[in-house]
């Protein structure tokens, strides 16, 4: 109701501001808040202070084909409980285009990131990242998963439990290493999202590697 809400005052707000056909040509771009909970896969222990990217996508009528393009990044930590909270998230955006995709990075240094080494949830395609974390966190339905079955990995329906990260704790420098670099946009910066840049930052000091700029 409050994210209909913010939408429709926008939407006043524009009309207010320019003529009907100014408007006409932009569209609505909206996402919803986001919220998890992350723990420790072994001790199911909250995992306090571990970083959250929210990666927005839009996709965009091009020649000769149509491509995905990352429109803005939102951050948040996760709280002394290992939740964390995203907010909706409401813009404009060009014709030809529509809304895409929100994919997520979880990073804590000393454990395995999201969304490649988590324990659980496990199998997830890049469109039920953002269904994973829209819904009551712990509550439960059904979402298509990749598992293993009698002739490879196959896409199946199953119970997932919403929003709840359960992230391996991580032993030799080697592990680490890989968990900073690995599912990580290529166009993420440090103005883009500098609470994770200071968390890897942080994590490359106490591997005595040089901090990325």
């Amino acid at each position: 109701m409050k994210d209909s809400l913010r939408v429709l005052l926008l939407s006043i707000l524009l009309l207010t501001l320019f003529p009907p056909p100014v408007i006409a040509i932009w569209l609505f771009y909206h996402k919803p808040e986001f919220k998890g909970r992350v723990i420790d896969a072994e001790s199911k222990e909250p995992i306090y202070g571990a970083v959250v990217v929210a990666v927005y996508y839009k996709t965009m009528m091009g020649v000769p084909r149509r491509y995905s393009d990352i429109i803005h990044f939102q951050e948040a930590l996760t709280n002394k409980d290992g939740y964390f909270h995203i907010p909706p998230y409401t813009t404009l955006i060009q014709p030809l285009s529509w809304s895409n995709k929100v994919t997520f990075i979880i990073y804590k240094p000393g454990y395995g990131n999201f969304p490649e080494q988590q324990i659980s949830p496990n199998g997830l395609t890049m469109k039920n990242e953002e269904i994973i974390f829209s819904r009551d966190v712990g509550s439960q339905g059904i979402l298509e998963m990749w598992t293993k079955g009698e002739n490879g990995i196959v896409l199946k329906e199953i119970t997932a439990i919403f929003g709840i990260v359960e992230l391996p704790k991580l032993s030799t420098k080697e592990e680490r290493i890989n968990a900073m670099i690995a599912g990580r946009p290529g166009i993420l910066t440090t103005s883009e999202a500098p609470l994770y840049y200071k968390a890897i930052n942080e994590e490359r000091n106490r591997l005595g590697l040089p901090g990325e700029e």
